[in-house]
């Protein structure tokens, strides 16, 4: 059976008002990925694509060819990240507003409601730089709630939009941050069905493990098997599914406890390398048993380097390539093969996070590398 792989988009590759305030005429992501530096010894930057180059998601012929090497990947379809900030303010919505509005491309898709402040902590500047500031608060209330339901309504209707059991997938990133939030999945639920629908999935994202106790705010670097109380934290919000995450967890084994201990005590300073970590070292902690609950969905990680955006003081994980990057797509395929078919989901964390550096699109480095072994991992353990 093959595997319902699902990629999260990221449509920060177009100018807006907003970031040319804040950042200067024409930022994109780009701008800070095409001014990366090696910051040591046999780091991979700048990170340069390939085949769609420096684009423009204004333009749809991007979006085709994005659909096009997609779907020869076995990707199922896109998952974007949806910027509502409450009282119907929105940010990056014109790719897929433009997507939805022309029926094209051709190619599944679904929503994730990226439910956090828009700051400028995302990427950094120079020295007259001002941190910490919030450019648009996260607000909710009943009555955004409502508003936000009938604006994707058409969205929800749309033959494209991908499902689960007959639901459409929607995605809520934050479901930690999000107050009262049993009762907007109620709201939600009782409009998509007034609205002609058997309801919405709901998948809450969360890690399996974290710097800090799930039970409490006591640091706990070394808690690594407290997956199924994360997870049954978002279930019980009433989340219909998780998105699961386990970077923090591999890396807390991987690292030990004192390192990581000085890494979240250090992390808003200048941190020399010592918080790197080995790619294949780190995917072999990745998954744990809870991935393969009927109502967990794992992530697909190819590779993560977040320098470009906040410089050395980050996590990155050095020696990813696409080899090593298939055998845990392999292995997280077996992890849910025994789901039923409708519930095999894997989320691909990235399809273009460049300034994560945490894609699959083609890159100078690799080419095709990173899509190849999406397809190669699907057919392996297939045959």
């Amino acid at each position: 059976m093959k595997p319902r792989i699902i990629a999260l988009y990221l449509p920060q590759f177009h100018p807006i008002p907003e970031n040319d305030e804040w950042w200067g005429p024409g930022f994109t992501e780009w701008t800070n990925v095409a001014k990366a530096k090696p910051l040591f010894k046999g780091h991979y930057q700048p990170r340069i694509p390939a085949d769609l180059g420096f684009y423009d998601l204004r333009l749809p012929e991007v979006r085709e060819q994005q659909a096009e090497l997609a779907r020869e990947a076995g990707i199922e379809g896109f998952c974007y990240y949806h910027y509502w900030f409450g009282n119907g303010k929105q940010l990056l919505e014109r790719p897929f507003n433009e997507v939805l509005a022309s029926g094209k491309p051709d190619f599944p898709f679904c929503l994730c409601w990226a439910n956090h402040d828009w700051t400028n902590k995302t990427w950094t500047k120079g020295k007259n730089h001002r941190r910490d500031s919030t450019i648009v608060k996260m607000t909710y209330s009943m009555e955004d709630h409502i508003l936000h339901f009938h604006h994707l309504l058409p969205a929800f209707l749309d033959k494209r939009y991908i499902t689960v059991d007959g639901k459409p997938i929607f995605g809520i990133w934050a479901p930690n941050d999000f107050p009262e939030v049993k009762t907007f999945i109620n709201t939600w639920q009782n409009l998509a069905k007034e609205n002609g629908l058997p309801g919405i999935h709901f998948v809450g994202y969360t890690v399996n493990s974290s710097g800090r106790s799930a039970q409490g705010n006591k640091l706990s670097l070394w808690a690594t098997d407290e997956a199924a109380i994360h997870y049954k934290k978002i279930l019980d919000m009433g989340f219909d599914a998780v998105m699961s995450s386990g970077l923090s967890r591999a890396q807390s084994i991987v690292k030990g406890r004192t390192r990581m201990l000085l890494y979240y005590l250090s992390k808003n300073s200048f941190l020399p390398t010592s918080n790197r970590c080995d790619y294949e070292a780190v995917m072999k902690n990745y998954y744990v048993k809870e991935d393969s609950w009927e109502n967990v969905y794992p992530t697909l990680l190819p590779q993560w380097d977040r320098t470009p955006r906040a410089g050395i003081a980050t996590n990155p994980l050095i020696n990813s390539n696409p080899q090593k990057f298939q055998k845990s797509v392999e292995e997280a395929i077996k992890l849910i093969s025994e789901k039923q078919p409708e519930h095999q989901i894997l989320f691909l964390k990235a399809w273009n996070e460049w300034g994560e550096g945490n894609y699959v699109e083609p890159d100078l480095r690799y080419g095709h590398g990173w899509l190849d072994a999406i397809r190669d991992a699907v057919s392996a353990v297939n045959t």
